[in-house]
């Protein structure tokens, strides 16, 4: 084989630094193959090593009593929810190919998740996402939105899962990179767990799945540098093309072999950096080694050599080690369901991981030295200029508003705020018959039934109690713009508003997943944001119960323009106890008392909440300011007292106030219910916020004080919610009633000085069509 030499430049091209290439020589003792430089270099990507943020990363709460699998242990955490049930989930990015193949990048973002929560044995029941864009107003802006949401709708709607929630921002910081992170939750029993390890000396390694081509070549040493324009064409074959009818016939056979019994010793799937990272990980993780002859690897190009078959990223594959003698069972099942599968290898107790290709060995390293030894990094972290000026600013610099009314219908048009119908229509939210609230509310919810779980073994006897349902909760929520004013307590602020989200649903937190969208690590002022981040993310997921299970790390994120703004997107999964605690956000009855549960504003924030608002950037063109301040011992108390009124039964909607404040908040309680198809139900409601002091009518109205909840109850309940409150050192105040439904229904505030009124027909229909009178205009 005519290999190329291994240069300098070689080595560069590779993203080997000389100290790391040095580092290699040591560990092979000579220099690598051509090969065995493809594997290095996607195995210490950042994607793959976490090289620099591993320091950081130990610094999550990580363990509870529920978690069985815990972060980093396996390609995704298991938690505990009773009755001999578990939940597997996960959130991962697929942000750099997003941004070059639009569709196919996110397609195969939402394939990879799928397939984390499947290889550890559960069965995939839902799905989340969380995006980011750039100015909707810009033509290529469009193009990939339009693009990212095609590709998720394809192939969660060919594969049969339904996508249940998520979040979609837009913002001037992602042009040219945006943000796409993916979520998917399964359900198995405890004694399903499935293990990614090679274990058994002796024992052969299967490949099942399609076969292996030149797509996604590298796709992990590409999502580990600077995004640019001559990157992104040149890395065009990084993207992997996607088949979701496919991976559902290797989900039902993986499954199906797992339950038979003793048949499979360790399963992992080949996300990326394909069938390197799962020899050398599953052999790491076991502590033995593993040999693989790649001409038994299915190939779909001819002449491919084995630096492509190793690195390839081809979608819907696996690597099972078998346990011996059970070869004919993994042959019968993946027949059965006419997928390919090919017996490529052996677990030896070499330690080592070796690859030959028709006899010759073209790879031969320590197993454990590419998949757990990769270099540390620890950077330099430097506070960035710019926040001199973000805490110098101050808002009596800005003139309070004349124009409240208008105000809030061109917040609740701003796509950012506005119904996210355009993207949740295209998505199934309802398949398989499991989804109790769909997207539109501050929290998903699924049913967990006896068809949502994985097949028993042969003449196994069912462990779960007979007609047990489980109720799962789940939010995903960022917030760039306060992370970017301040790292710390913009971090805090984005997992609190999540935790307040399954309050809002009736949910206790269980964990949760994260995924940090960051830029450039050697930058010191970006390395501090991420630093800072971690810490408010550590510190609020401590408060709230709500452990880390794993996740993922996206740096890099940077457009030829800079860096985005730091994102960290968190997933909260939570479990409600019982199905009628389950909470939706819209006002249900006429008569029925709207009370605010916190400070109607934080009067110690010098910004009033303003600082970083949705308000200020689009009423007064201005990202600056302080954010929120966010004390989690007072959100906990809120979140509590929420949660005890509802498990009373006291609560019939409530609603979180974030983006857009209490009017935004107000306005959506009014019209987010739909009764049927493009069916709303409008309510009106009556509101009195004269008694509330504050020195500004936009920080009251638009202001976004954390800790804050909208609940609506019966007039009979009302005291017994402000006692609660008490009891909890909860400030809370009745602020207003529902009145009647229907077209002519007005959303009324009375302030000090003046009454404000909107027909809530009419908010609603700017509110409804933002997203897609833009996007369908264009279409045309």
């Amino acid at each position: 084989m005519n290999e190329p030499v291994i240069t300098p430049e070689l080595v560069a091209k590779h993203g080997i630094t000389p100290e790391e290439y040095e580092n290699i020589l040591k560990i092979l003792g000579r220099v690598p193959t051509y090969t065995e430089l493809g594997i290095f270099s996607v195995m210490w990507s950042e994607h793959c090593s976490y090289k620099n943020t591993k320091p950081l990363l130990k610094t999550f709460p990580t363990r509870s009593d529920r978690i069985m699998v815990g972060a980093g242990e396996e390609n995704a955490g298991i938690i505990d929810i009773g009755d001999n049930l578990a939940i597997a989930f996960k959130m991962e990015s697929h942000n750099h190919p997003s941004a070059v193949e639009p569709f196919q990048g996110a397609a195969t973002g939402v394939g990879g998740i799928i397939r984390d929560i499947f290889t550890m044995g559960a069965r995939p029941i839902c799905a989340m996402n969380s995006l980011r864009f750039g100015e909707l107003q810009s033509p290529e802006v469009r193009r990939l939105f339009r693009g990212v949401v095609g590709g998720i709708a394809h192939y969660g709607n060919c594969f049969g899962i339904p996508t249940i929630a998520g979040e979609v921002c837009f913002d001037a910081s992602y042009e040219g990179n945006p943000l796409v992170n993916a979520f998917c939750l399964g359900v198995l029993r405890h004694e399903q767990i499935a293990r990614g390890a090679a274990k058994g000396i002796g024992n052969p390694v299967f490949y099942v799945g399609p076969a292996t081509g030149r797509d996604g070549l590298a796709g992990a040493a590409f999502a580990s540098q600077d995004l640019t324009e001559a990157s992104a064409e040149q890395q065009r074959g990084a993207v992997q093309v996607g088949d979701p009818f496919m991976e559902k016939l290797v989900m039902e056979a993986c499954l199906e072999l797992l339950a038979a019994k003793d048949a499979v010793a360790g399963i992992q799937d080949m996300g990326a950096a394909g069938l390197t990272c799962s020899t050398c990980e599953t052999a790491a993780r076991a502590g033995t080694g593993i040999e693989i002859e790649l001409s038994k690897v299915p190939q779909r190009a001819t002449g491919m050599t084995p630096y492509e078959i190793m690195l390839s990223e081809s979608q819907e594959r696996m690597l099972i080690i078998v346990n011996k003698g059970h070869e004919a069972e993994v042959q019968r099942i993946f027949d059965k369901w006419d997928l390919p599968w090919s017996e490529i290898g052996v677990v030896t107790d070499t330690g080592r991981m070796v690859v030959r290709n028709h006899g010759e060995v073209v790879a031969d390293i320590p197993a454990a030295k590419i998949a757990n030894d990769s270099p540390v990094y620890h950077r330099e972290s430097k506070e960035p200029e710019y926040l001199n000026d973000v805490r110098a600013f101050q808002i009596s610099s800005v003139q309070d508003t004349t124009t409240a009314t208008q105000d809030l219908e061109a917040l609740l048009a701003v796509p950012t705020i506005a119904s996210k119908n355009w993207v949740y229509r295209q998505y199934d939210h309802q398949v398989r018959d499991g989804s109790v609230v769909c997207p539109g509310s501050d929290a998903a919810v699924v049913r967990i039934k006896a068809d949502s779980l994985p097949m028993l073994s042969e003449g196994q006897s069912e462990t779960v109690p007979a007609g047990t349902e489980k109720y799962i909760a789940m939010a995903v929520d960022g917030n760039g713009t306060y992370v970017y004013l301040d790292p710390y307590e913009g971090s805090k602020t984005v997992v609190a508003e999540c935790a307040r989200n399954l309050a809002c649903t009736g949910a206790i937190p269980l964990g949760s997943t994260d995924n940090l969208n960051f830029g450039n690590p050697h930058h010191p002022e970006l390395f501090y944001q991420l630093k800072e981040s971690v810490r408010g993310l550590a510190e609020a997921c401590d408060v709230f119960g709500a452990p880390v299970t794993g996740g993922n790390v996206s740096l890099y994120n940077q457009n030829p323009h800079g860096a985005i703004d730091p994102t960290p997107t968190i997933a909260i999964v939570g479990l409600v106890e019982k199905k009628e605690h389950i909470t939706t956000q819209w006002f249900k009855d006429e008569g029925d008392v709207i009370i605010l549960l916190g400070e109607a504003v934080d009067e110690g924030d010098p910004n009033l909440g303003l600082g970083g608002s949705a308000y200020l950037q689009n009423r007064k063109g201005i990202k600056n300011g302080t954010p929120p301040r966010c004390d989690l011992k007072k959100e906990k108390a809120v979140q509590d007292a929420t949660l005890d009124c509802i498990r009373a039964g006291w609560v019939k909607s409530a609603h979180d106030c974030s983006e857009g404040g209490l009017a935004v908040t107000l306005a959506e309680c009014c019209f987010t219910k739909n009764v049927a198809l493009n069916t709303p139900r409008f309510t009106g409601a009556q509101v009195d916020l004269s008694a509330l002091k504050c020195a500004r009518k936009d920080a009251l109205l638009f202001g976004e004080t954390q800790s804050r909840i909208i609940v609506s109850v019966s007039p009979a309940n009302a005291d017994k919610i402000l006692a609660k409150a008490k009891e909890h050192s909860v400030p809370a105040a009745v602020i207003g009633k529902v009145t009647g439904s229907g077209k002519d229904s007005e959303l009324s505030i009375r302030l000090a000085q003046e009454t404000l009124s909107w027909n809530v027909s009419a908010i609603y229909g700017t509110w409804w069509n933002a997203i897609g009178s833009v996007m369908d205009a264009a279409a045309h």
